[in-house]
């Protein structure tokens, strides 16, 4: 049986991280080190994700805005009301990048609301929303 465990994330400021993760409904479950950095499990939306600070970051590709780009592309996470999520997140985190404003988009024969916007380390996240089936 195969089971989806966790996202591992590395991250320039897992303070940052973990505050922005937060807002999204995850937890701190546990923090440790990994060799001489930090790090830490957070569990929500069903799963489990690993932050690892890095000490000497670079900037990470724009797997959003590069079309050319190949590899893990987002996190995608359902949610019950987008417009009310995204007013929250502003709220609490003062600024929120927006990559792709919220709009509509069919995929089969359901229709979702649908925004993606960047944690704090510029990797995008996809809200979605279902309007109907």
């Amino acid at each position: 049986m195969l089971q989806h465990h966790h996202t591992s994330i590395r991250t320039a400021d897992i303070f940052a991280a973990i505050a922005f993760y937060e807002q999204l409904g995850f937890e701190v479950e546990t923090r440790f080190t990994a060799g001489i950095t930090l790090a830490c499990w957070m569990v929500g939306a069903g799963t489990h994700l690993e932050l690892i600070q890095i000490p000497e970051p670079k900037p990470a590709p724009d797997c959003f805005g590069d079309e050319h780009y190949v590899g893990y592309y987002h996190l995608s996470f359902h949610v019950d009301n987008l417009e009310a999520l995204l007013e929250r997140l502003v709220s609490a985190l003062g600024k929120l990048k927006l990559l792709l404003p919220l709009r509509e988009q069919a995929i089969g024969d359901r229709t979702y609301k649908v925004a993606f916007i960047a944690d704090p380390d510029g990797l995008p996240i996809e809200l979605m929303e279902q309007m109907s089936i």
